[in-house]
């Protein structure tokens, strides 16, 4: 967390500790106050209105709320989704979990390069179709989807759209004056905020967007999403994105070109494959398989020495290749042979310069261990 986002909530845990809901005393009064303001900011960073903010304990419940939220609210009209095989688990459990209640969930490919093709996305919708839901950026190889023209589609077709842009605030411009978006979930720790906190934003105009309530109890959020709401993570949150929004542009650019010398350096080596679309992907991304080594013993090379995952945080405990890597084409055995880098806002040239003779280091001792030994080689000229 950025120490600047601490001290905006600090205050709201001891002094301001009121329950915003409680509307005959000042200490509620003061908490709702900050509530609105931090609502205003967010709205102002998308270019929305503070009505369409809807507060969540974080993106997956906003996209459980957005997806299951619209096919409860949209029955009378029909019972089919579309999103992409690419998307976090946290947008395709819900679609699997509506496919049990008889909805058909579509699952579009995307190239390899990551990019889902708009002549697919356009054949794929129907009369019935209800919600298309599309990530803005990936979170395991950063490449960022081209929402104007989905949305275009979407509207066209009169479809809602959702993205899941918890990778993308405070990383790229949102407007949502000029994206034809309906929904997008939000989340306030991808932008050195505090975890555990989220927002939906719901479109209230051309169209007005209807949803299910998913949390009932009090009927808070214009009865969208029951639960007190947590003052001090709401107050991180607007804080956080307020900072990551004011510096957006130099920000861009100084990351970009840490992420460029991690990878003009570790780019010399051999069957080294770059995952994801090689420019049109978040600037503090990379992504890259390596073959001719051990994916289990290329991690623990390098956890003494960088935080590093081949995956998405969310699913790293788990003993099984990316479905991201697998959607762009890679086998089994590079997708485990991957490292997922991010850069962010306190990294240092000193580190990047750091972590790739690291990286490079164990990729050359791992290989010649492995010839060494006789063993069988992934080909080093394979990229698949």
């Amino acid at each position: 967390m950025d120490e600047r986002v601490l001290a905006e909530m600090l205050p709201y845990f001891t002094q301001h500790f009121g329950n915003a809901a409680s509307v005959s005393h000042a200490y509620g009064w003061a908490a709702d106050a900050a509530i609105q303001k931090a609502r205003q900011s967010i709205a102002t960073a998308i270019h929305a209105s503070p009505e369409e903010i809807i507060f969540t304990s974080g993106a997956t419940e906003a996209n459980n709320l957005a997806i299951k939220g619209v096919a409860e609210a949209y029955l009378n009209k029909g019972r089919h989704i579309v999103t992409v095989a690419t998307e976090h688990n946290a947008v395709l459990d819900p679609c699997h979990y509506l496919a049990t209640l008889g909805f058909e969930v579509t699952i579009l490919p995307v190239q390899s390069d990551g990019l889902l093709d708009l002549t697919t996305l356009e054949a794929a919708l129907r009369p019935d179709t209800l919600l298309v839901s599309v990530m803005a950026a990936n979170n395991e190889i950063g490449v960022l989807q081209p929402l104007a023209e989905i949305g275009a589609l979407c509207h066209q077709a009169q479809v809602l759209l959702h993205t899941d842009a918890a990778q993308a605030i405070g990383k790229m411009p949102l407007d949502m004056q000029t994206l034809q978006i309906d929904l997008m979930s939000l989340t306030a720790h991808k932008v050195y905020g505090p975890k555990g906190i989220g927002a939906l934003y719901v479109r209230r105009r051309n169209p007005k967007v209807q949803l299910a309530p998913q949390l009932h109890g009090g009927g808070h959020e214009r009865g969208m999403r029951s639960g007190t709401l947590y003052t001090p993570q709401i107050v991180g949150f607007a804080k956080a994105i307020e900072l990551a929004i004011s510096n957006l542009t130099v920000e861009t650019q100084r990351i970009q070109a840490l992420r460029d010398r991690l990878w003009h350096t570790l780019s010399q080596l051999d069957g080294i494959f770059l995952n994801g679309h090689p420019s049109q992907r978040l600037p503090g991304n990379l992504n890259f398989s390596v073959a001719g080594v051990d994916g289990q013993a290329l991690h623990l090379g390098l956890q003494s020495v960088v935080a590093v995952s081949s995956g998405s945080a969310c699913t790293s405990a788990k003993i099984a290749p990316s479905h991201v890597l697998q959607a762009l084409g890679r086998s089994p055995a590079l997708a485990y042979a991957s490292l997922r880098f991010g850069i962010g806002r306190f990294n240092t040239v000193a580190e990047i310069d750091q972590v790739a003779q690291a990286t490079i280091s164990t990729i050359q001792a791992l290989r010649s261990h492995k010839i060494s030994d006789s063993s069988s080689q992934i080909p080093l000229s394979n990229p698949q």
